[in-house]
């Protein structure tokens, strides 16, 4: 392995960890590898980067599946409505400019952080009563526009998916940030349909950063699993603000 595989599997791990706790993988990801491969299509890099994240997502969602108890009547609905919108997300990248959304998603980005930063109270009471049955169609609307934004730009898409399922569906940090990693499972996995048909995934990398970002989103899960939801709220602010400087710079450079 050399050095600039070296790099890209420990950037793997990093971004396992953030993005099991709340989110933000592809913020780390993505452009270690844009930086590590100028020459190569960008189509290319985010399809490797969707082959490498979905198994460490996969295995957050797990762990949070296996500790905790996950909303289904939610992340059900939620996850089928984003593999749909997630793979048109993807093909519209070919037609509509992803320019064009930048500063309408810093707008949001800051918006969202500044509101979960006053309401220091939310999310974080008691687990709330299980979602009723009348839940699964705003749960499909969500799923469906964040898993548009996923397929087609991709960057923030899990912090607006804990924030959605924190704020208009009631859930605590901890259970918003296991129904996120569901509705990741199934934007990834829509990504990867889109992107590997046409050898747009660079395998030997993807499976080897896979390792590593399987191992990052272990620790990242345990960690919020142990610490609760005031672990998840504090993590989900600091990347929050680290997207909204990044977004910044792209934006106005």
């Amino acid at each position: 392995m050399d050095g600039t595989w070296l790099l890209l599997a420990a950037t793997a791990l990093f971004a396992g960890f953030v993005d099991a706790v709340a989110g933000g993988g592809g913020m780390v990801q993505v452009p270690a590898l844009l930086s590590a491969f100028p020459a190569e299509s960008p189509a290319t890099l985010f399809g490797t980067n969707k082959g490498a994240s979905i198994f460490g997502t996969a295995n957050a969602a797990l762990r949070y599946a296996r500790r905790i108890a996950v909303p289904w009547r939610l992340a059900a609905p939620a996850a089928g409505a984003a593999f749909v919108s997630s793979w048109l997300g993807a093909a519209a990248v070919a037609w509509l400019p992803r320019e064009v959304l930048r500063p309408l998603i810093l707008v949001l980005l800051v918006a969202v952080t500044a509101y979960t930063a006053l309401r220091k109270d939310m999310g974080m009471g008691p687990a709330a009563a299980p979602p009723r049955p009348g839940v699964a169609l705003p749960a499909a609307a969500a799923g469906a526009v964040l898993g548009f934004y996923d397929g087609f730009f991709g960057p923030g898409a899990g912090s607006f998916l804990i924030f959605v399922f924190v704020r208009f569906f009631a859930l605590d940090f901890l259970r918003a940030s296991a129904v996120a990693k569901v509705v990741n499972v199934a934007t990834n996995a829509a990504a990867l349909l889109y992107f590997a048909p046409t050898g747009h995934v660079l395998w030997g990398l993807a499976l080897t950063m896979a390792v590593f970002n399987v191992a990052g989103a272990t620790v990242g899960s345990r960690l919020a699993i142990s610490r609760g939801s005031g672990f998840v709220r504090g993590v989900f602010l600091l990347v929050s603000a680290v997207l909204i400087a990044k977004f910044g710079y792209d934006t106005f450079h």
